[in-house]
């Protein structure tokens, strides 16, 4: 099974996103805990935006990096805690508000693209990548709970609990992580099943990228 390549997808979803963050940044909750949630989406997108002329991931890669994009971005709007999710709260029980889950599943989807770039450069075979792509997952993941604590120690405190976002558990760091290197399993699983590396489409404008550097 390949992905069907649409040259046009990414530019389309860029602007989408552009449009959707530039709405989102209008009034946010908690406007230093927007600056600081949006600053790995902002590092994101734009190292996307200046390394496409350099290497074109699959269509499927952009859209699963994108479903994170534009998830974490709605919760730096609203602040995790506060995102209107009452329908999946009542579906599970309880009072938590497990959109924040979410948006840790979506960030293992970036298992997907890593691997594909390693295989596709030629770095390694699929098994170390795919070893790769996961623990990669799982570091992020384990920095990324690793700053939130030093926010909440450094900011002010309302502040700080809105970005550390534990809503009152204390197991929410481990749960946080679990959540990310499940999203990253899923994100293989779907890529050991399309396997983009071995697109011809792509492999070939891959080929035709790496000629032209000097």
């Amino acid at each position: 099974m390949q992905p069907v390549v649409r040259p046009y997808f990414p530019a389309t979803v860029a602007v989408v996103f552009v449009v959707y963050f530039a709405v989102l940044a209008i009034d946010p909750r908690s406007r230093e805990v927007w600056i600081a949630e949006i600053i790995p989406i902002v590092l994101v997108f734009t190292g996307l935006v200046i390394s496409y002329r350099h290497f074109r991931f699959s269509n499927l890669a952009y859209g699963f990096m994108a479903v994170w994009m534009f998830w974490h971005t709605l919760g730096a709007h609203f602040t995790f805690a506060h995102v209107p999710f009452d329908w999946l709260n009542a579906l599970v029980g309880g009072t938590r508000n497990h959109f924040d889950r979410i948006s840790h599943f979506t960030v293992g989807f970036y298992a997907f693209p890593t691997t594909e770039w390693l295989l596709r450069r030629g770095h390694c075979r699929l098994i170390p990548a795919t070893v790769f792509g996961l623990l990669l997952v799982m570091s992020i993941a384990a920095a990324y709970e690793i700053v939130e604590w030093w926010f909440a120690v450094l900011a002010d405190a309302d502040a700080g609990l809105e970005f550390l976002g534990s809503q009152g558990d204390v197991w929410d760091a481990q749960k946080d992580m679990l959540a990310d290197t499940l999203g990253a399993v899923f994100a293989l699983t779907v890529y050991l099943l399309i396997r983009p590396d071995r697109d011809p489409a792509l492999t070939g404008r891959t080929a035709q990228t790496d000629h032209r550097q000097p």
